[in-house]
């Protein structure tokens, strides 16, 4: 099978409800980047913070895949398919895909602040967390997510995955958020790039197939330019 790399960005949850788009005024759900998504705003109010993650927690459980996540996983039966996300929602696994490297951190997942940064899954039974919760070694426990001013600790990874794609599909990603945006630069000059947004979205590559469409009509007329 041919290896099918698929970046996702915001635009790829936005049909089914997920609001993380920052707007004009700099703010994410009414609430300053600096404040909810910095190292600086989590020693500054560590209680806001978790306050915040779980609203996003609360939220992203309300909603559901749409089409455009469960075609990218029918996808599977045809190619070697392999998602790179910078959303932290796990709408792709829950419609089925069963690869897929979250560069930005998952909602659904915690993470211990102490020197080992052991990473724990959220289950249903305890949904909401707060200063003062500990991991099983004693740290405070932190959301698992990659905030701006931090590493991105899978970009090297996703670096090679991108490498080996024989088929490119960028989707819902304006391109604008580094290090995912230059992933787009390390695809070999061979393979074929499909670009789904229906925003305009500059790219500097004239091999870049543009579908001016949302994530789930796109993915559907990606089918059929793939043959399937």
């Amino acid at each position: 099978m041919k290896n099918l790399v698929v970046l996702t960005g915001a635009g790829m949850s936005a049909e089914s409800g997920i609001s993380t788009f920052r707007d004009a005024g700099g703010l994410w759900e009414n609430h300053r980047i600096e404040d909810v998504a910095t190292p600086e705003g989590w020693f500054a109010n560590p209680e806001l913070v978790h306050s915040f993650y779980n609203q996003r927690r609360m939220q992203l459980m309300e909603v559901q895949p749409n089409p455009g996540h469960f075609g990218l996983a029918d996808l599977e039966s045809h190619f070697n398919v392999k998602i790179i996300t910078q959303n932290v929602d796990n709408l792709h696994e829950r419609a089925g895909s069963t690869w897929v490297l979250h560069l930005h951190g998952e909602l659904m997942k915690m993470r211990s602040a102490g020197p080992g940064e052991e990473v724990y899954d959220v289950h249903s039974d305890k949904m909401e967390y707060h200063y003062g919760d500990l991991c099983p070694k004693a740290y405070p426990m932190r959301p698992h997510i990659v905030w701006f001013g931090e590493d991105v600790p899978h970009i090297s990874y996703a670096t090679e995955i991108v490498q080996d794609a024989d088929i490119l599909v960028i989707i819902g990603t304006s391109l604008n958020v580094y290090p995912a945006a230059g992933l787009l630069n390390y695809a070999k000059k061979s393979t074929p790039i499909y670009l789904i947004d229906p925003n305009d979205v500059k790219v500097d590559s004239k091999s870049v197939q543009l579908i001016r469409k949302g994530g789930s009509e796109g993915v559907g007329e990606l089918k059929v330019l793939l043959g399937i």
